[in-house]
């Protein structure tokens, strides 16, 4: 009979650099194929159309989104139609249906003000969803969007739990007729991706071109981290906010008028 092995020695928690080492891992996971011609390793290193790749999404770049609370009207949803439309989701009203952004109404308690707002993925310089994440599919790029890395997702959910903004969905049914740049799979977490696909090609995300075309302009896109964009500029200028700013996420998505 061969001897027992002595049992290992308990794991050290996870630390910064080892976390660090998982999301190095990852990318490597990343490279093979996810759709015809579509590799996640090359979403991530895309750079604007015309431009040579990158070896990474630059860290001088934060992106974010700035939404006027008083220009979204209630009963709105251009933003929500272009979200499915883009990134092929159902649009669906069962509540197993994933849902990329969603348009939700907020009460002021001392004034009984009601505002309507869309909420999304705040991607958060310090994503809880990163953090509880055990096998690091949820990861977050150097310029600040958060993604999933489908390959690696193992549908545990627990970056479902963690999210402090319900934004993540979980893929319950088969998928067919993907959309190419928007790759999806059955028993994986998703959630608004800031159209990386779009972003990395110089475009603006889809509820941002499709709030501007309506002629509302409630959302601005660009550059948190640049002072001469149009989006800091604003924030230079009007009071904003970030939802549950006592979390400390730092968030990307800042609201104005609330």
């Amino acid at each position: 009979m061969k001897p027992i092995p002595a049992p290992a020695a308990d794991k050290p928690a996870t630390t910064p650099s080892r976390r660090g080492f998982l999301g190095v891992a990852a990318a490597g996971i990343a490279g093979i194929l996810i759709a015809p011609g579509i590799r996640l390793i090359e979403i991530a290193q895309a750079a604007p159309s015309g431009q040579a790749l990158s070896p990474g999404a630059s860290s001088t770049v934060r992106w974010g989104m700035l939404v006027d609370s008083t220009k979204c009207a209630s009963g709105c949803t251009d933003c929500v139609t272009a979200c499915n439309t883009e990134n092929g989701l159902s649009g669906g009203t069962k509540a197993t249906d994933p849902q990329w952004i969603r348009k939700i109404e907020i009460k002021e308690i001392r004034t009984g003000k009601v505002q309507s707002l869309p909420m999304m993925c705040q991607h958060c310089a310090e994503p809880p969803c990163v953090d509880v994440c055990p096998t690091g599919a949820s990861f977050k790029r150097a310029d600040g969007i958060v993604l999933v890395d489908k390959h690696i997702c193992i549908g545990c959910r627990y970056c479902v739990m963690a999210c402090p903004y319900k934004a993540r969905s979980f893929v319950h049914e088969p998928q067919s007729n993907q959309k190419p740049d928007v790759p999806r799979g059955m028993g994986t977490v998703e959630a608004c991706t800031l159209c990386v696909h779009k972003v990395d090609r110089g475009e603006q995300p889809a509820c941002v071109s499709a709030c501007s075309d309506a002629g509302h302009g409630a959302i601005l896109f660009g550059d948190l981290n640049d002072p001469n964009s149009d989006i800091s500029q604003r924030i230079a200028r009007v009071a904003s906010r970030q939802i549950r700013e006592d979390l400390n996420l730092n968030t990307g998505i800042r609201y104005t008028g609330v």
